[in-house]
């Protein structure tokens, strides 16, 4: 993992090259350079750079969903079309990794192709996750194409996994050319055997997804896993500096120290880690130490940590005042924090999750296998080392290791959601599960209030397409869209 810094921005308009003319249609800056002008290596991290802000900008509008947090004064979201998301994802990314393909045929260089490969895998997997039908082999075409059709979410998973295995073969092979990949790999920094290790993961985690709808078995997903990442070393992040800084920081902290609009964290996940929904039997512990580094108490006058409750007008669970903002300093609130896509923590709870459905486990039963087990407790483990506290409390304390033959999916799900708070995976864990309450401990639908009624009492499911999208290809998108509370393809009966 290494630090993004500000080299970046001068290749950050690639994108703009090889994208059609139905996504962007304005003249072409100044002092840019012609496609057949760039080395492949000049391509690499502004891809990078979009897919992880891509990343964010699915967090940003799938957070309040899952009730990571809420607006300011504790609002609920409303529909999303995820705009920023579909800009990085067809603008910027997938343009360029078509560009990059072609350089690395080109000069063979397989394991260029094959880092190409996983990225453009992420962009369409968090695409159709978010949209259901998207863009897929008509995409990217430019002239040739300016009104492309859309694949059906079974057809873009298809293709998901034929892109990651294409590449895990790759990258198991040796790679003949003179093509040598170094600074401009934001996440890796070169490092081959760690993107071998990323697409197992990834692999892994798509898998999961659709082990509910039948697709595919646990025993897969387990068997991938075992190829996937070993320590927090492998996670795929990338990190900001205090030159360039983080998108959430400015979001969160900056905003909120201007008396400009922010976020503020919701009862979900504060009533997950404060004790509430899981209360300590141990002394040694009032809080998950996870939670101040996610957190702050807003007052010096208060002690007991209390969410918003989502769509609540700023009030607690209890019916008293909210109290929790995005933490000062926090993981993911400081200038040169990182944007976070996957890591080992949630690679032990994709192999938990897995053992335990495995063993035959379902939404209310209880017991897993010893190695599913293990991997409940590493992954707690791992991301106590990754927050940087000391879980040895936590993980003692036996509302945590509660024994294998007592483990139930919530549990699991619980470490999972928190985690990975923040990363837009955890929307497509509450989808997975229906929002289930026995799946997600406490978990209830925002309160809209009068203002919000047209989809009152259902949760969202996907974004609707972007306004830009409808405009520039609105004869094909309106064979596709759907109700923002409509399931998509992994996630209906």
């Amino acid at each position: 993992m290494i630090n993004y810094n500000k080299i970046i921005y001068i290749v950050l308009l690639l994108g703009l090259f090889s994208c059609s003319e139905d996504y962007f249609d304005v003249n072409r800056p100044s002092g840019t350079a012609e496609v057949d002008q760039l080395r492949i290596n000049d391509l690499l991290a502004p891809v990078i750079f979009h897919t992880v802000e891509g990343q964010y900008s699915a967090g940003l509008s799938f957070g309040n969903y899952v009730q990571n947090f809420t607006g300011e004064s504790g609002n609920a979201a409303g529909e999303t079309t995820a705009a920023g998301l579909w800009a990085d994802v067809y603008l910027y990314a997938l343009p360029n990794i078509e560009t990059i393909k072609e350089k690395a045929a080109e000069s063979g260089a397989t394991h260029y192709a094959a880092i190409a490969d996983i990225l453009k895998a992420v962009n369409l997997g968090i695409a159709t996750d978010s949209w259901d039908y998207v863009p897929l082999t008509e995409a990217s075409m430019g002239d040739d194409n300016l009104f492309p059709d859309f694949a059906s979410q079974e057809n873009v998973y298809s293709a998901i996994f034929d892109l990651l295995d294409g590449a895990i073969a790759d990258l198991e092979a040796e790679d003949t050319s003179s093509i040598n990949i170094g600074s401009e790999d934001l996440i890796y920094g070169g490092n081959v055997e760690q993107w071998l290790r990323a697409a197992y993961t990834f692999k892994a985690r798509y898998q999961l997804h659709l082990v509910n709808k039948g697709v595919v078995s646990p025993g897969e997903v387990i068997n991938t896993i075992e190829n996937g990442f070993t320590s927090n070393d492998d996670d795929f992040q990338m990190f900001y500096d205090d030159r360039s800084i983080n998108p959430r920081y400015s979001l969160e902290i900056l905003a909120r120290n201007t008396g400009n609009p922010h976020n503020v964290l919701a009862s979900q996940i504060v009533s997950s880690m404060n004790g509430d929904y899981y209360p300590f039997e141990s002394d040694a512990l009032e809080i998950d130490p996870r939670l101040p580094v996610f957190g702050e108490i807003d007052n010096s006058e208060d002690t007991e940590w209390k969410g918003h409750v989502s769509g609540g007008g700023g009030l607690a669970p209890d019916g008293t005042v909210a109290n929790v903002q995005f933490a000062d300093g926090g993981y993911y609130t400081r200038a040169e924090a990182p944007i976070v896509i996957i890591t080992y923590a949630e690679a032990q709870f994709i192999k938990a999750e897995a053992e335990f459905l495995a063993n035959g486990g379902t939404t209310t039963s209880a017991g897993i296998t010893e190695a599913g087990y293990q991997a409940y407790l590493e992954g707690i483990m791992a991301s106590m080392a990754k927050y940087g506290v000391d879980g040895t409390a936590y993980i003692n304390d036996p509302a945590v290791d509660v024994g294998a033959e007592n483990l139930m999916l919530h549990h699991i799900m619980k470490e999972k959601y928190i985690h990975n708070f923040l990363n837009p995976e955890s929307f497509v864990d509450f989808r997975r599960y229906d929002f289930s309450d026995e799946v997600f401990t406490g978990l209830t639908i925002r309160e809209d209030g009068e203002n919000s009624v047209e989809y009152e009492g259902q949760w969202f499911r996907r974004a609707t397409y972007p306004t830009t999208e409808i405009n520039r290809n609105g004869s094909v998108v309106q064979q596709y869209q759907e109700t923002p509370v409509t399931p998509v393809w992994w996630d209906a009966d």
